[in-house]
């Protein structure tokens, strides 16, 4: 769950340097989204895509949702708070991008907002699901299609460790079952997803935050995504 105001980026010259001649007189995505489970690396990549493209950046503000460390540490019953709160962040963002005219935008952002319905269906019970459902409908949200879909995948093993090295207090409470449920949910979702190219990434060895080569593989691999779905793995021994 989850959703900040947008930002505009300023390039990293030195990653600039690197990439400059791969990305010249190359045709790109204009509007790039990273998808998956909690620590797998999503706002990491939105980082360093924004910051080579020189694309602004559109980030979900976990941490200004006033429920969300309730809701890890108690669970269901702080769920339809949680989901309303960035359900609603989310239809704000989606209205200020209308009005700001960045749809046919150059954009990189850190969710898809199809993937709301997803934590819906996962955290919340029958009857608040039908509320959450008719808030949403009343909503009559357009959300822009992406141009690209990245989505990130590792075990759950891979993920708690991400999430307890980057030590942010509200995700402590964060379990193994949770995440277990949260994968398979992804891998759902993408299995059906069929609304725009999707770049499937096994992301379980990969630190685009540090590894210059990763990154560049990565982009060696969007420059060169033909058809509406392909996969990336770096490390094949991991299938």
């Amino acid at each position: 769950m989850s959703t900040q105001a947008q930002q505009t980026v300023t390039p990293d010259t030195e990653l600039d340097g690197f990439i400059g001649q791969k990305l010249r007189d190359r045709t790109l995505p204009r509007y790039i989204t990273v998808e998956g489970p909690i620590g797998v690396g999503k706002t990491t990549l939105a980082n360093k895509l924004a910051d080579a493209f020189g694309y602004p950046l559109l980030l979900e503000p976990s941490s200004e949702n006033p429920f969300l460390d309730r809701f890890y540490r108690d669970g269901r019953k702080h769920a339809l708070p949680t989901q309303l709160f960035f359900l609603l962040h989310r239809a704000r963002q989606i209205a200020d991008l209308e009005q700001e005219d960045l749809l046919g935008p150059n954009l990189v952002a850190d969710f898809l907002m199809q993937k709301d319905d997803l934590f819906a269906r996962m955290t919340l019970d029958d009857n608040e699901y039908i509320l959450y459902r008719q808030i949403y409908e009343n909503l009559e949200l357009n959300p822009p299609k992406p141009e690209l879909v990245i989505y990130l995948q590792a075990p759950v093993g891979v993920l708690l460790e991400r999430i307890r090295r980057r030590g942010i207090n509200y995700e402590r409470e964060i379990g193994s079952d949770y995440l277990e449920n949260l994968n398979q949910s992804y891998t759902e979702f993408f299995h059906y997803y069929d609304e725009t190219p999707l770049l499937v990434v096994n992301a379980a060895q990969i630190d685009f935050a540090n590894n210059r080569q990763h990154f560049s593989e990565l982009l060696d691999q969007i420059l060169a995504m033909d058809g509406l779905r392909q996969y990336f793995n770096p490390n094949p021994t991991l299938l």
